[in-house]
């Protein structure tokens, strides 16, 4: 496994998976690209666009598309963009790769399949037709709790032996996985968590970042936590972990991004709808965010 010193030192720190705002039932591209700017301006470390946050699933292959030209617009090589390019068909996913290269992202978020429940080989497989079909760099992205499928430490290590596969996003929650993924796939291997909760006890265990939900609507908060712990300032990061807690369980009350949609449409960060089959957030929902909010200074 190749990766870079500078491919370390990109890809790092507080990133952000972004939600896709919709308005009258279609893509709200100013809202978006207010929100993309709004989060460079913050401290930012990354943008990833059309992930599971960003209701991917039911975006059409334009839409998904579009999302990932937009984001581009904005960032404008200030802050690196991981473009969502995942599918449980590999065929739909190698025309995911190779748009995101031509359209100039810095690395690709590739899931694992799901629905197909395919074996550790089918996995392996998927990915190296991915890696093999573009020069772009891959972050695998391993969230059993959604694709029913979790990819093991050992077979990541197979993968890390490919030049372009260079880290994971982990949605495991499992603090002991980048302990073990370090065994297996080595020290340079990027590994951010997907997971608000435990993020700052994965940088403890030996994560490089956090691709987050939360960074949606705290990002300069998550930008400062990550910033104090790289320069040996425990105390304040843990004091910003803690005061952000309510906010990270209060984000899955229901199901995601639901109340983060929420949560961003009483920052003024564009309407709250989803799209169908993710509900709207009901009246308890409703008031467990804004009462995480309240309690975290970030909603008067």
């Amino acid at each position: 496994m190749s990766v870079s010193g500078t491919q370390m030192q990109k890809f790092h720190g507080s990133m952000v998976a972004l939600l896709t705002p919709f308005k009258d039932g279609k893509l709200d591209e100013a809202a978006f690209q207010k929100l993309c700017a709004w989060q460079i301006e913050q401290g930012t470390d990354g943008l990833i666009p059309v992930g599971t946050t960003g209701e991917s699933p039911t975006l059409s292959h334009d839409e998904h598309k579009r999302v990932i030209e937009l984001c581009l617009e904005v960032a404008k090589g200030k802050v690196p963009v991981i473009a969502g390019a995942g599918s449980n068909s590999t065929t739909e996913a190698i025309d995911f790769m190779r748009h995101a290269e031509k359209a100039g992202a810095d690395a690709a978020l590739v899931v694992t399949p799901y629905y197909n429940k395919p074996s550790q080989e089918g996995m392996y497989l998927h990915y190296k037709a991915l890696h093999d079909c573009a020069d772009l760099p891959i972050f695998i992205y391993n969230i059993p709790g959604r694709s029913v499928v979790d990819m093991t430490p050992e077979t990541m290590g197979r993968l890390a032996e490919l030049p372009r596969i260079i880290g994971v996003k982990d949605a495991t929650a499992d603090l002991v996985r980048p302990l073990r993924q370090t065994i297996t796939c080595g020290a340079d291997f990027i590994q951010l968590s997907g997971e608000d909760a435990t993020a700052l006890a994965y940088l403890v265990q030996g994560g490089h970042g956090c691709i987050s939900v939360t960074a949606n609507i705290a990002p300069g908060l998550l930008a400062q936590m990550h910033d104090a712990w790289i320069a040996g300032d425990v105390k304040t990061a843990m004091a910003i972990n803690e005061r952000l807690y309510p906010v990270h369980e209060a984000m899955f009350c229901e199901t995601s991004p639901a109340p983060v949609k929420y949560a961003a449409s009483l920052l003024g960060l564009g309407a709250f709808d989803c799209r169908l089959p993710i509900a709207p957030l009901s009246a308890a929902g409703r008031a467990k965010v804004e009462a995480a909010l309240k309690q975290a200074g970030l909603l008067s």
